[in-house]
């Protein structure tokens, strides 16, 4: 099945936002909701509880954008205030990890109304983005080609030249001379989080040689030898390194590596796999859990984690990773909160979504607070929830 992008003018959807955020200014703003405990009957399959994480961000967070049938975007909090309802706030590579979730769940259970949403989330990423399906940054670019090319070989949904287009900027972007991708067009921070997802396209593009040539990269330059992990990124010319450890950059370097073992058959990739593996286990997992983010765009780390942990193990047969997925899956599972008999998701899965004694709502909730209880509003933590659940089913289904 071919979908291909209807073409729309930069002038109509401009009108067309215009109109939205006219219409909504005089909408009511979102109704408070009572946030509990999980009080609703548990279910024991992952596909079950993997469709409730669906269900929860699909009424909270997806809408119409701008009054356009057939384009979908989610919102970035929930409730969410009027700018947010109107999509006034744009966050490229949030919307490419809600697609590749709708991917997920229409592999898992294919029905028409999950295609159709897949097919109005990429348009509505395409629509918003207004000037194409490319922009600055590499790693934004690298994750939505991702989300696309998992709906084409899965699903046989097509978005005409987006994958290529993409593509060829993400190989554009590459310095030969330092060897890598920077994080934005013209930057001179070479980082984890674009190098990784890019070699990842690249192999699965069957791109290797640059696929290699990260990987290569990530485990020369940017590996601490002492703890095994794979550090944030480093600005050249001039090598000064950011040592900052964070999960996501594991689960993408796993990811890459784990494509190249698959490709190549070479034993250092699976190796090097093994170790990274190894390693964040030790030291960013509590007692087996991946460990807690925080809000905004790290809400999405642990979820990322999760996804190439599933990868390694599928792929690979690594169990430690598939422990990891399954023993965060039951935490973040246990420690949910409920709205209306569906989960909420805290940033922290190794603690309960606290609630106040005497229920309160979200929207009366500061940025602060919502950290200080496990509650999030945003998107991400909930897009990692429902990521991580996804992938304990496919572990699940595969016996693993």
């Amino acid at each position: 099945m071919d979908r291909r992008n209807t073409g729309i003018s930069r002038r109509s959807v401009l009108l067309a936002a215009g109109a939205s955020v006219a219409l909504t200014a005089m909408a009511q703003p979102t109704q408070a909701v009572t946030i509990t405990q999980n009080v609703s009957a548990d279910p024991e399959e992952p596909g079950k509880r993997a469709d409730l994480a669906e269900q929860a961000i699909v009424q909270r967070h997806v809408r119409t954008l701008w009054g356009q049938p057939g384009t979908q975007l989610g919102m970035l909090v929930w409730p969410a205030s009027l700018p947010d309802q109107s999509f006034v706030r744009w966050c490229y590579w949030w919307q490419a990890h809600l697609l590749d979730c709708a991917v997920d769940a229409a592999y898992r259970a294919r029905t028409p109304e999950r295609i159709d949403r897949v097919v109005a989330l990429a348009r509505g990423i395409r629509t918003r983005n207004l000037t194409g399906w490319t922009n600055r940054y590499y790693d934004d670019m690298s994750w939505l080609v991702l989300a696309l090319e998992r709906a084409d070989r899965l699903l046989g949904v097509r978005f005409g030249d987006a994958i290529g287009d993409l593509r060829a900027d993400l190989i554009d972007g590459c310095n030969p001379v330092v060897g890598a991708v920077p994080w934005r067009s013209g930057d001179d921070f070479y980082n984890t989080p674009a190098i990784g997802p890019t070699g990842i396209a690249m192999a699965r593009s069957g791109e290797l040689p640059r696929a290699r040539q990260l990987a290569d990269f990530l485990h020369t330059r940017l590996r601490d030898t002492d703890s095994g992990l794979i550090l944030d990124g480093v600005h050249e010319p001039g090598g000064r390194v950011d040592r900052t450890v964070r999960t996501y950059s594991q689960g993408v370097t796993i990811g890459l590596e784990t494509e190249l073992a698959v490709r190549t058959g070479e034993s250092s990739h699976h190796s090097r796999v093994a170790a990274l593996v190894a390693a964040t286990e030790d030291r960013l997992t509590d007692a087996g859990v991946i460990a807690a983010a925080s809000g905004g765009d790290s809400g999405l780390f642990m979820g990322i984690l999760a996804r190439y942990l599933a990868e390694a193990a599928l792929s690979l047969g690594d169990t430690t990773a598939a422990n990891i997925v399954h023993a965060s899956a039951r935490a973040a599972w246990e420690h949910r909160a409920e709205v209306d008999g569906l989960p909420l998701f805290g940033v922290d899965w190794t603690r309960p979504v606290t609630v106040a004694e005497h229920p309160g709502t979200l929207p009366q909730l500061t940025q602060s607070s919502a950290a200080s209880s496990n509650l999030s509003r945003d998107l991400s933590v909930q897009l990692s929830g429902w990521m991580l659940l996804e992938a304990e089913y496919q572990l699940t289904a595969a016996g693993r």
